[in-house]
């Protein structure tokens, strides 16, 4: 019998204020919010029992709290909304145009493909705790297409996703996504 194939698991952070209110949070380390607790204690025991090779967190607290992966670095749309980005700048689309001062789609992927090779690396299943727009382009550069590929990949706070493979090593594949938690 072979050896059952590797998975990671994507875990976003619980409800901050600003994923409440739709703000651009990158750098800015925001605490999770009272919900944003609750909904990261419910998604530790949905997690409970689970083995892990290796655990990887965002240094942010909020990816902490709900358990290397740095969410994506919006420059001058720090703390902004995409409503009011798109006031100023029509036709302004993050997983193509990137933040000014900030990263773009291809600063993103790379940093998301040295992540990829990590993890492929190791032996056994991993957990990712992060946030939704580095998660999003991490799972479409799992897959091998280009991190605008993210756009279509939404995660809902306090989320549990799955990577994987179909067949062998050579299959990478999406085994669930976005599942949600959300108590109340």
């Amino acid at each position: 019998m072979s050896e059952p194939l590797p998975v990671v698991y994507i875990a976003r952070h619980g409800e901050t204020a600003w994923s409440l209110s739709g703000q651009h949070t990158g750098r800015t380390d925001l605490p999770l919010t009272e919900r944003g607790e609750r909904q990261a204690r419910a998604l530790g025991e949905r997690l409970r029992g689970a083995k892990f090779a290796k655990v990887l967190t965002s240094p942010s607290q909020r990816a902490r709290r709900t358990a290397d992966l740095a969410e994506w670095d919006y420059g001058q749309y720090e703390g902004r909304r995409t409503a009011d980005i798109l006031t100023e700048r029509p036709g302004w689309f993050l997983f193509r145009d990137g933040c000014p001062g900030g990263e773009t789609p291809g600063q993103i992927a790379a940093r998301a493909d040295r992540v990829i090779q990590r993890i492929r690396a190791v032996q056994g299943d991993v957990a990712i705790f992060s946030s939704a727009h580095i998660s999003r382009v991490f799972a479409a550069r799992w897959l091998g297409l280009e991190a605008a590929a993210g756009r279509y990949l939404l995660l809902g706070t306090s989320s549990l996703s799955i990577l994987g493979y179909e067949h062998n090593l050579a299959e990478p594949a999406i085994r669930l996504w976005n599942e949600p938690h959300q108590p109340d």
